[in-house]
């Protein structure tokens, strides 16, 4: 295991850059702009600006790659990130750092999909299970770090600014030194709602919901934070932990969905997480150890959602059409995504903090009452025709690379489990 991993440690460093400086950029500017007495409306509208910028990435960087190439295509990407983020040092105004995060979520997908594109295509299909496992924890990993080494200074001034700029330059150089073959076109969706739906209704409606509680917490935590009096390390944790808690209770979600009707096993999280955000609305927290612990109790229900949407969804999928369904449905959690973070930044603005769990409440007790109604009229599906459950990466850092690469790995596992 360890020579298949050799020749990739260049690509898995690549990629540990990218998202390390994606998660300080993510994280430093609500902090920053908390400091500067932005208002929540316009730090919602960051995560906005980023969704649709992500999408459009998603998108449109097959066909630039096909026009220019990988190699070219990816230093085009870093570079426009790594001026993106010093721009925002520059100027600070939300006029400006709205279209900015806009421009940094189309060079981060599309630097990404770049990324996997190339694991993928170097990776044995063997062994593509467990690398897509490491790539993911890699990924979590630096994602935790870059958010936790906003610990280690001055979040208010220049140098997490100018940090992630440099890593995202370094980010740059495993592809450029590369000797490999370019490798095949990246992979492209497109989004037909109407078949998705026909798919799976609650797969299409579930995603869209959890897209707009997702990103508005992920974009909107540290103003949560912030206004709350948390300190700047105890901001970095409450925006951490809740990744790292859904990231571990996918193992036993995973295990559950295999043996019960998704649905149910969706619904069930569901409830919890609505019994999170009435504990964060009603209740409040009293103290950074109470936020923190909500706070993980939060992120290991509503980022194990996604990973069984998608298997739900699969379930029903045609042969052949997995990647399709897995990638349409990663473009219905965008437009979630573009509506949640300035839903919730106008309602912190018109009312208090805390209202940005009326907004992901809403999301999820809108789910919960159409998870029921799925459940009364229409029958589960059956053990046989479910597909392995394939822990995933978290919906807001997924591209059609890594829908493809999941699915991947999950046909090997599924062939791998039918000779044995």
């Amino acid at each position: 295991m360890f020579r298949s991993l050799l020749p990739l440690s260049a690509l898995l460093l690549g990629s540990a850059f990218l998202v390390f400086a994606g998660g300080m950029n993510g994280l430093v500017l609500p902090i920053r702009g908390v400091a500067e007495g932005f208002t929540a409306a316009s730090l919602g509208l960051l995560g906005t600006g980023w969704a649709i910028g992500y999408v459009a990435g998603c998108v449109a960087t097959p066909k630039l790659v096909s026009r220019v190439g990988h190699i070219r295509s990816f230093g085009v990407m870093c570079a426009i990130a790594a001026i993106a983020v010093l721009l925002s040092l520059l100027l600070i105004t939300p006029w400006v750092w709205v279209p900015v995060r806009g421009v940094s979520g189309f060079c981060f997908a599309g630097a990404a999909m770049i990324v996997e594109s190339w694991l993928n295509e170097r990776t044995e299909a063997t062994s593509r299970g467990k690398v897509f496992g490491i790539y993911t924890m890699v990924n979590l990993a630096a994602t935790t770090a870059g958010q936790m080494v906003l610990t280690l200074g001055d979040a208010t001034g220049y140098l997490f600014f100018v940090l992630a700029a440099i890593v995202y330059c370094l980010a740059l150089l495993p592809t450029a030194i590369s000797a490999t073959s370019t490798p095949k076109p990246l992979t492209q969706v497109s989004l037909d709602l109407p078949k998705l739906w026909r798919n799976s209704p609650i797969a299409v409606f579930a995603v869209f919901m959890v897209g707009i509680s997702n990103a508005a917490f992920g974009t909107l935590a540290a103003v949560y934070a912030a206004r709350i009096g948390l300190i700047v390390s105890d901001i970095a944790l409450f925006a951490s932990l809740p990744i790292l808690a859904g990231a571990a209770s996918q193992i036993p979600v995973g295990f559950a969905s295999d043996r019960f009707d998704r649905r149910k096993v969706l619904l069930g999280i569901a409830v919890l997480a609505v019994a999170a955000d009435a504990l964060f609305l009603f209740y409040g927290v009293a103290g950074a150890w109470a936020a923190l612990s909500l706070s993980g109790l939060f992120g290991a229900t509503v980022y194990a959602m996604y990973p069984v949407i998608v298997a739900h969804a699969n379930d029903h999928a045609d042969t052949g059409s997995a990647i399709q369904v897995s990638g349409g449905l990663l473009l219905v959690f965008g437009l979630g995504s573009i509506i949640g973070p300035s839903l919730a930044g106008f309602a912190m603005s018109g009312f208090s903090a805390q209202w940005l769990f009326a907004v992901t409440g809403s999301a999820h007790v809108l789910l919960v009452l159409f998870a029921l109604l799925r459940i009364w009229i229409a029958p589960p599906v059956r053990a046989e025709d479910k597909v392995a459950f394939q822990a995933t990466p978290l919906g807001r850092g997924s591209t059609p690379e890594t829908v493809t690469m999941a699915a991947e790995s999950r046909e090997m596992l599924e062939q791998d489990a039918s000779q044995t």
